[in-house]
């Protein structure tokens, strides 16, 4: 295997975890239909947390596919990016951005602001996995859907989206390569343009002056030099929202949400699940939860 095939056939063993429940951590079934309502309410919390153990326990899933086993084992990087590499023989090293997705949540919370730079030799790729419990709101965590892209795709698909100039700019992190390891910078960041009107024309003057394609992004060292001197003349302000996966209009992510978005449980979609769940509508919620198999209204112990 090269390291193009090394990933296609990583990311078809891990689409193949859809309908796979992780024994991580268990939500016990609420005793009452009022301990539903209230349960509906906070399960979004545990998220950050499934997500995480999700993205460990990928690389224990990866490592048993005896596919790869002649050409070297899966090991997790913490906090280096990617977070699981092909650690082996094969070069470039094959990797993998495990991104978990709990589609109850507003919206997808995780960032992908890696500079296109770390892409030029399209060895790495992002896997979404969507997940649930078991139950909507209570059991294990289950696998409901996994989506690949490559890196490089996601990358340039999020500068296309955000890269405006001159108000709106993605910058590629300074040259940090003589930096100790935990001071290196890989990742872009966006700014919004905070001047006045008259300021924003004179900057819209300047980007003219670039000449044809001078507002198409490029993570070159030459033009990124033209971005900072548009900063260093103009007020901008960080975005902290840059970046989100959930806006950067990425063709393949877009068609995955939508999928998952209208996958069937127990005869309601994923977003009719998440309206109904996320409401105020407590009425709502309890006809929902019924669904689910819970009733009474009692308030037994949760202690078992």
């Amino acid at each position: 295997m090269d390291t193009s095939e090394v990933i296609e056939s990583a990311a078809r063993y891990l689409q193949s975890l859809e309908g796979h429940v992780f024994d991580v951590l268990a939500v016990t079934k609420p005793v009452s239909v009022e301990a539903a309502v209230n349960l509906a309410k906070v399960i979004s919390k545990l998220s950050p947390l499934v997500g995480n153990m999700i993205e460990i326990n990928t690389v224990e899933v990866l490592n048993a596919g005896t596919e790869f086993r002649p050409y070297g084992k899966w090991v997790r990087q913490d906090p280096d990016f990617p977070d699981t590499i092909l650690k082996g023989s094969i070069s470039p090293v094959p990797g993998f951005e495990i991104k978990a997705w709990y589609p109850m949540a507003t919206e997808i919370t995780a960032r992908f602001r890696e500079s296109q730079n770390n892409f030029v030799e399209d060895n790495t790729s992002v896997v979404m996995l969507a997940w649930l419990p078991e139950h909507i709101i209570y059991g294990r965590p289950k696998i409901i859907g996994v989506c690949a892209a490559s890196g490089k795709s996601v990358a340039a698909a999020r500068d296309l989206h955000y890269h405006r100039p001159p108000d709106y700019l993605v910058l590629e992190p300074e040259d940090t390569r003589q930096r100790t390891r935990n001071l290196q910078q890989t990742n872009t960041n966006g700014y919004k343009f905070q001047g006045t009107g008259k300021q924003l024309s004179k900057a819209a003057a300047a980007v003219r002056s670039w000449g044809p394609g001078g507002k198409d992004y490029k993570p070159t060292p030459e033009y990124q030099s033209k971005l900072r001197l548009l900063t260093s003349r103009y007020p901008y302000r960080l975005d902290t929202n840059y970046a989100k996966i959930d806006r950067i209009a990425h063709t393949g992510i877009e068609t995955f949400k939508k999928a998952i978005g209208g996958k069937q449980f127990l005869g309601m979609s994923v977003s009719q699940w998440t309206r109904v769940l996320s409401s105020e509508d407590d009425a709502a919620i309890r006809r929902t939860v019924k669904l689910l198999g819970i009733k009474g209204s009692g308030a037994r112990s949760l202690v078992r």
